[in-house]
């Protein structure tokens, strides 16, 4: 069973500062399954965003974790107008996501399951 969208980011949160980046939620989602949405800021004017990796990445039908993958910043971190053009569209998809900005300049996720 998976956690709660809720729980899985205050607790990504609190990690994130933890470990010394500073990290707050810059949208609320649905409580029980929203999408979660992460900006990795470097405070240069560039970021990395994680998403949602797919569905095809799980061997079973109901995934215990969570996974996730590059969905703007593959090659390196991108600028953050970029990363907000993105989040719009995924917006207008999917009013219900959650996205969570960190700030750290070396670019630490603090993700435990990254896929390509």
């Amino acid at each position: 069973m998976r956690l709660k969208s809720s729980i899985w980011v205050a607790a990504y949160v609190r990690r994130c500062n933890i470990e010394g980046a500073f990290a707050v939620v810059r949208k609320r989602g649905a409580e029980e399954a929203g999408a979660i949405f992460i900006v990795v800021n470097r405070l240069d004017g560039t970021a990395t965003l994680y998403g949602p990796a797919p569905q095809t990445v799980f061997t079973d039908d109901t995934p215990a974790d969570r996974a996730f993958s590059i969905a703007v910043g593959r090659d390196g971190p991108a600028p953050e107008a970029d990363i907000d053009a993105r989040l719009q569209k995924e917006m207008r998809f999917d009013p219900d996501l959650w996205i969570v900005e960190s700030e750290d300049r070396a670019g630490r996720h603090f993700l435990d399951k990254i896929v390509a």
